[in-house]
């Protein structure tokens, strides 16, 4: 009877956890989407989200992986000065076939938002699939903490808020992968592995890091073992023969880009620059801990949700050491960024190294410590909230406040009302250029490129001129006074308009709240073309 009382005692502290957990889960998802949806659709979604809406368009209509607007970011036309491409692959960037799987779904339902939508599901279920990793060592309670704390990351939330990104769906691969280990479902383990190696080029490191864990740890060495082995050979496979297929973007951009620091020359292979970092071991050091103070501040901004064990927690630093190295190795500071896509990762390693220092110290979890974690959570909500991540938040936070730029809720709807019928000026099947906030609603087409570019190479492989060229100088305007960048775009595109205009290769068919559009080789409309020069003399040069 004493048995039968604490099993029912553990199902009614299991059913209240999960009371509590999926509620949280519904109100991630929901809050989530809502938010980068109102992103989306008051304009300000950025250009990631229009490649990855074009290569999903392309892909469904037959040319797989094409793009554009990524050919715009290849190497052959940011260094060696040529006109992107229609028929570019995407494949030379970065390696996606984990795309066959949701290219259906968006086949359904073929809109900019379905991916939005997928990205959210996809975060959200890591958190369940963490829930049931936690239970597999800790309590209810304690496995709800966790839960909750992933819900409340900083890493987790900046991320999910922003443009779909292949790095979305690494979280619930790597939480799988886990916990198909822990219930020594092999079978599964290799499933979810291979799904996570088919991410991106570099979703190995993840994966390296959970071999390194298991050699290290010696629970299944010659597992890990294998797993380190298939990693690091997939991702060298990938990097040095396959991708350089499709073009030269690997060893001329993103390595030089990433690590041109250790390059010797104006390219190098991956292969080079890790020679390049093994061989130099001060070097090394230097890297790493430089500049110390933003990667204890981007440490700190992992460990905060977890009330800091994944510092003490030795599992945690084998699990997500490799991603970390991989991202401290790295030249710049945007990828210090905690709400990029580059952080997301470094999550899954730092949560489990959590699960396993509680299940070795499940006394430490009292009354005192949880109200220090609770108080940790919310700190980690309030610094995801005032950070404004992807200015998701742009109508409740400013953009700056010496000089003052904000822009309310009212006031960008109101805008957006304004410019909608210039979009839906231009056809289906034309080709566009486009600033940054409009490509994303103007991507699903085959021939669009980004503002000031006007040329591009189509199918037939002629180089041609856009039809129509469209731009919103009111949303560049409010953010001028506090941001050099925007104040610099801002100058050229008027430049840029003048030009056009005063040479006649392209006319003014629209103008409204200081958006234009421009149509090749036509004659301005009168009342457009008032209404920018009075906006033109209000500006000034």
């Amino acid at each position: 009877m004493l048995w039968l009382h604490k099993t029912e005692r553990l199902k009614m502290s299991v059913g209240n956890s999960l009371r509590v957990v999926l509620p949280v889960a519904v109100i991630f998802f929901i809050l989530c989407l809502i938010f980068t949806l109102h992103r989306y659709y008051s304009f300000y979604a950025s250009f990631d989200q229009g490649i990855f809406n074009q290569l999903f368009w392309n892909s469904i209509h037959g040319r797989l992986f094409e793009s554009s607007l990524s050919s715009s970011l290849s190497t052959n036309v940011v260094h060696n000065k040529e006109v992107p491409e229609v028929f570019y692959k995407h494949l030379g960037q970065h390696f996606n076939p984990i795309f066959l799987l949701w290219f259906p779904l968006y086949a359904l339902f073929p809109s900019s938002a379905t991916l939005i939508v997928l990205q959210v599901t996809l975060v959200t279920a890591a958190g369940l699939v963490l829930y049931a990793l936690a239970r597999q060592y800790l309590e209810p309670a304690l496995a709800r903490m966790i839960t909750v704390s992933f819900y409340s990351a900083n890493a987790v939330i900046g991320p999910t808020l922003s443009n779909f990104h292949d790095i979305s769906a690494t979280p619930l691969f790597v939480f799988a992968v886990l916990l198909a280990m822990e219930k020594r479902w092999w079978w599964l383990f290799a499933v979810f592995a291979i799904m996570l190696l088919a991410l991106r080029e570099d979703s190995g490191v993840a994966l390296f890091s959970i071999g390194f864990y298991l050699i290290i740890s010696k629970r299944y060495p010659r597992i890990g073992l294998a797993v380190c082995i298939s990693s690091f050979g997939y991702m060298l496979l990938l990097t040095e023969m396959i991708m350089p297929s499709f073009s030269q973007d690997v060893s001329q951009r993103m390595m030089m880009e990433r690590f041109g620091n250790y390059a010797s020359g104006k390219e190098a292979t991956p292969l080079e620059i890790i020679w390049a970092i093994v061989s130099n071991p001060w070097r090394l050091v230097e890297q790493v801990f430089s500049p110390w103070l933003k990667k204890i501040r981007y440490l700190i901004a992992h460990w905060l949700p977890l009330a800091f064990v994944p510092a003490i927690s030795m599992a945690a630093w084998a699990t997500a050491g490799f991603p970390i190295l991989y991202i401290f190795l790295q030249r710049g500071q945007s990828p210090l960024g905690i709400n990029i896509r580059y952080a997301m990762p470094v999550v899954p390693g730092l949560f489990y190294g959590a699960i396993l220092w509680w299940s070795q110290h499940p006394k430490a979890f009292k009354p005192r410590f949880r109200r220090f974690w609770v108080g940790c959570i919310c700190l980690s909500l309030f610094f995801s909230f005032t950070s404004n991540p992807n200015q998701t938040f742009y109508f409740l936070i400013p953009g700056s406040v010496k000089p003052w730029v904000y822009v309310s809720l009212p006031q960008q709807w109101h805008h957006v009302g304004q410019f909608r019928s210039l979009l839906a000026q231009i056809p289906s099947n034309a080709s566009v250029s486009a600033t940054t906030n409009l490509v994303p609603h103007l991507s699903s087409r085959r021939e669009i490129i980004r503002l000031p570019t006007l040329e591009l190479r189509n199918d037939a492989r002629e180089v041609i001129k856009v039809d129509y060229a469209i731009a919103d100088l009111w949303q560049l305007q409010q953010y001028a006074p506090a941001f050099k960048s925007d104040r610099a775009t801002f100058q050229e595109f008027l430049q840029l308009i003048d030009r056009l205009t005063a040479n006649q290769e392209y006319g003014i068919i629209g103008f409204e709240d200081g958006v234009i559009l421009l149509k090749k080789s036509t004659t301005s409309k009168e009342e457009a073309k008032a209404a920018w020069l009075a906006f033109r003399k209000e500006v000034g040069s």
